[in-house]
C-alpha cells in the first residue's frame, strides 16, 4: 500500500531523527491523536496515493479472478490426473500450495472493495484478514523450503502429514503479530491498514523481522546451503525451480520493507522526495508479490504439462 498509512507521533518527535517538520511542511489529525504526513502541504506533493485509490481494486479484482481460475484448474489436475505428478511437484507438495495461493486470492477481493469502497467490515475482520494473508505466505515460504531441502513430501504418508501440521500450524502462528499490528481507522472514511502501531513497537519488529527472515533471508540461506551441499544440488529439479518463483517475486518486497522501516525509524538521510518515489517502490513491490497467486498456479501446470512423460518415482 505504500506509505498510505499512519505515523506514530513518538517516532516523529524523536530527539535522534531529522527535523522532519522542516521537511514535511506539515501534519494533518484526526481524533484519535495519530499524526499522517500531509504530502499535498508544501514542499511536499503524493502523488501515490490518489493513484493508489484509482489502480489497486481494479488490479487486486482482476488478479484475484485469474489466481482464482489459475488455483481451479491447478486443483482440478490434481484430481484428474494423480499419478502425473511425481517429485519434485508431488500433490502432496502442489495441493498445499495451490491452498496457500488460493488463500492468498480469496483474500484480494474484500481488500479491493475496502479500498474503493471503505473499510465496514470492522477491526476483527482487517486483522484476521492480515492474518490469514501472511498466514498463506509463511506457508508458502515453509513448504517452498522445506521441499528445497529434502524429499518429505514426494508421498503423502504419516511423516509428510506431520510436517504439513507443523507447517501450517507455524505459519498461523508466525502470522500473529501481522494481525496485531493491523487495524482500522478513519480518514477522512474507514480503511483496513497494515500498520497501525508505533513503528518501533515490540509487535511490528516482530513482524518485520519475520518478513524480513522469509522473503530475504530463508531464500539466501537455502542457495548457500545448495551451493555448499553438491547433495542439495544433485537434486535440484524444474518443479523444485518454479516454486521458487514465490520467493523471487517477494523478494523486493522484502528489500522495500527494510529501507522503509530505515525512512520511517528515520535511520537514513532522506528528503522530501525520497518519500515521494518510495511509495511507489513500495506499492511496486507489494504489488508485484501479489501476483504470485497468479503466477505460481500457472507455472506449476506448465511445467507438470512439460515433463509429464516422466515416470514419476512414487505416487503421493
Amino acid at each position: 500500500m505504500g506509505n498510505c498509512i499512519p505515523v506514530s507521533p513518538s517516532v516523529l518527535e524523536s530527539k535522534n531523527s531529522l527535523d522532519l517538520l522542516d521537511i514535511m511542511g506539515n501534519f494533518s489529525y484526526n481524533d484519535n491523536n495519530t499524526i499522517f504526513l500531509d504530502y499535498d502541504a508544501a514542499p511536499c506533493h503524493n502523488q501515490y496515493c490518489p493513484l493508489f485509490q484509482r489502480v489497486a481494486p481494479t488490479f487486486l479484482a482482476v488478479t484475484c479472478a485469474i489466481a482464482t481460475l489459475g488455483t481451479g484448474a491447478l486443483l482440478v489436475a490434481l484430481v484428474k490426473r494423480p499419478h502425473a505428478w511425481g517429485w519434485p511437484q508431488s500433490r502432496a507438495l502442489v495441493a498445499q500450495l495451490a491452498v496457500a495461493m488460493g488463500l492468498f486470492a480469496t483474500l484480494l477481493l474484500p481488500v479491493a472493495v475496502g479500498i474503493s469502497q471503505g473499510w465496514w467490515l470492522g477491526t476483527g475482520l482487517c486483522r484476521l484478514t492480515h492474518l490469514l494473508w501472511h498466514c498463506s505466505l509463511f506457508a508458502q515460504g515453509l513448504l517452498v523450503g522445506s521441499s528445497s531441502c529434502s524429499t518429505a513430501w514426494c508421498r503423502w504418508d504419516p511423516r509428510s502429514w506431520r510436517l504439513a501440521v507443523a507447517v501450517w500450524t507455524g505459519a498461523l502462528l508466525l502470522a500473529i503479530p501481522a494481525a496485531l499490528t493491523s487495524g482500522t481507522v478513519a480518514a477522512p472514511e474507514t480503511t483496513c491498514i497494515r500498520r497501525s502501531v508505533d513503528i518501533l513497537s515490540p509487535v511490528y519488529l516482530l513482524h518485520l523481522s519475520l518478513c524480513l527472515c522469509f522473503f530475504l533471508l530463508l531464500p539466501a540461506g537455502l542457495l548457500v546451503a545448495m551451493l555448499a551441499m553438491p547433495r542439495l544440488r544433485v537434486g535440484w529439479k524444474p518443479g523444485i525451480g518454479v516454486s521458487w518463483l514465490f520467493f523471487g517475486v517477494w523478494v523486493p518486497y522484502g528489500v522495500a520493507l527494510a529501507v522503509d522501516f530505515l525512512l520511517q525509524a528515520q535511520l537514513l538521510q532522506f528528503t522530501c522526495a525520497t518519500f515521494e518515489n518510495f511509495d511507489y517502490v513500495l506499492g511496486l513491490s507489494e504489488g508485484l508479490g501479489a501476483l504470485h497467486c497468479c503466477l505460481g498456479p500457472t507455472a506449476l501446470l506448465a511445467t507438470q504439462l512439460c515433463w509429464h512423460g516422466q515416470a514419476p518415482v512414487s505416487g503421493s
